[in-house]
C-alpha cells in the first residue's frame, strides 16, 4: 500500500494538471477568437478526440471482429437515422450479442 505523502503528492500533480488545463485557455485566448479556421477547428476537436477514443475499443472491446463491425454497422445506421443515444447503444450491444451468439452456434 502506498504511503500517504505518495497518494498526497499524486493528488497534488493531477490537481496542477486539471488547473492548468482549464486556466491555459483563459490566459491564452484574452480576446474574442475572429479566424474562422482556429473556430472550426477547436468545434472538431472534441468530435475528433472521441472518435480517437471511442473506434480502438470497439475492436477491442468484443471477442471477434466480426461481432465489432456487427455492433459498429447498427450504431452507425441507427445514429445517420438520428436516433437516440439509449437506443443506438442498447442496438449495437444487441447486435454485437447476436453476432457473437451465431459464430458460437455455428463453430
Amino acid at each position: 500500500m502506498p504511503e500517504i505523502k505518495t497518494v498526497l503528492l499524486y493528488v497534488l500533480v493531477m490537481a496542477v494538471v486539471t488547473y492548468l488545463i482549464r486556466m491555459l485557455p483563459l490566459v491564452i485566448f484574452k480576446r474574442k477568437i475572429e479566424s474562422r479556421f482556429i473556430k472550426s477547428f477547436l468545434f472538431y476537436v472534441p468530435y475528433a478526440v472521441l472518435g480517437a477514443m471511442t473506434f480502438p475499443a470497439i475492436f477491442a472491446s468484443t471477442a471477434s471482429l466480426y461481432s465489432a463491425l456487427g455492433g459498429l454497422l447498427v450504431a452507425v445506421v441507427l445514429a445517420y437515422y438520428e436516433k437516440g443515444l439509449l437506443p443506438v447503444a442498447l442496438s449495437a450491444c444487441g447486435a454485437v450479442l447476436a453476432v457473437e451468439w451465431m459464430i458460437r452456434m455455428c463453430v
